[in-house]
């Protein structure tokens, strides 16, 4: 039996990653450790709080003697760090806030594993960390080796986490692991990103807004496919060692957005191109051979089949989002595309 303490366990990943170990390692106890900012909802967490194996606890990852008392209390074997601010649109308005829990936070979970010895710290990272790559050259892909290239306040503060977390395998021997994954999308996706917006405003009739041309590329991912890869690296990865998670599903914005119209039976109508995001990435295309050589993984959920079940999700959980875009989500909603 392990103890796995997974940071950020009410947003979107997280949850879906706790219910993942509830299920599939049922003699595992789960300790989550959220603050509950704006993208965090315990409402999420409901099903897994009937559970015996699970805790909760409301605390922030910078509060330095809040997580030294859950670890005191709680001995985690594994520690899984999804806390973060995670939106590029938020890292350009207000870039302290990313630095902060993206960084500092990260730097708080480290020491406390330190001080308290574990058995493997994981990071949860991203493939913007990269960067992008052209449009006309769909040979390229990011691998594990591609120089870090920051686009973004975002992107730089995991990068930056990333780097600190190699320091700290290097310096103190802490026994670490890093992923970085392509888009995610499946239930409990915050309705800011792309394809909850689309499908949380194309469900009301409201406008779908696209940024430049919807010309830009993602590398899609299930969420329970990222989940599964990230319980097989903190288990069997190599310590020290980055692992690059990809959906082998590139699409273009547009492509999407229409994709989500037509099974919603909306007109391409609704769609409103809107001024592009500052440094917007172009394409991210991710490379996964070395999880697929090494640990066995490779994505199982096609998107045109991931995406229908995503659709369905929100369709049959229309309470859980339309809480969620009232009120603060309302006024942020408003600054981000009210003028463009």
């Amino acid at each position: 039996m392990k103890t796995v303490l997974v940071t950020g366990g009410a947003g979107f990943i997280g949850s879906n990653f706790i219910y993942y170990l509830l299920r599939t390692h049922p003699e595992d106890r789960v300790v989550c450790v959220d603050c509950l900012t704006y993208a965090g909802n315990l409402s999420t967490l409901k099903d897994a709080m009937e559970n015996p194996h699970f805790v909760f606890y409301k605390t922030d990852i910078c509060d330095r003697d809040g997580i030294d008392r859950i670890f005191t209390v709680e001995k985690p074997d594994i520690v899984v760090n999804f806390a973060a601010e995670s939106h590029v649109d938020r890292s350009i308005e207000s870039p302290e806030v990313f630095l902060r829990t993206n960084i500092l936070g990260t730097q708080v979970l480290m020491d406390a594993c330190r001080k308290h010895g574990i058995e493997r710290y994981h990071q949860v990272s991203t493939d913007e960390v990269y960067g992008d790559l052209p449009l006309d050259r769909p040979d390229l892909m990011f691998t594990e080796e591609t120089p870090i290239h920051t686009s973004s306040p975002y992107s730089a503060s995991k990068a930056s986490a990333d780097l600190l977390v190699q320091a700290y395998a290097r310096t103190y021997g802490l026994p670490v692991s890093i992923s970085r994954c392509s888009n995610n999308y499946g239930p409990y996706h915050f309705p800011e990103k792309l394809i909850p917006l689309m499908i949380a405003n194309a469900l009301n009739d409201k406008p779908l807004p696209v940024y430049g041309e919807g010309k830009n590329v993602r590398d899609w991912l299930y969420v329970e496919d990222h989940c599964r890869a990230i319980d097989l690296i903190m288990r069997e990865g190599r310590p020290g060692e980055v692992y690059n998670v990809g959906g082998h599903n590139e699409m273009q914005n547009i492509e999407i957005v229409k994709l989500i119209c037509d099974y919603l039976h909306k007109p391409y109508d609704l769609i409103t191109y809107v001024k592009d995001r500052k440094g917007h990435d172009m394409r991210y295309a991710i490379d996964p051979t070395k999880i697929h050589r090494e640990l066995g993984w490779l994505p199982e959920t096609p998107f045109r089949v991931g995406i229908v079940k995503t659709i369905d999700w929100y369709l049959n959980h229309r309470e859980w989002w339309e809480t969620i875009i009232s009120g603060e989500y309302r006024n942020y909603y408003e600054r981000m595309y009210g003028n463009r």
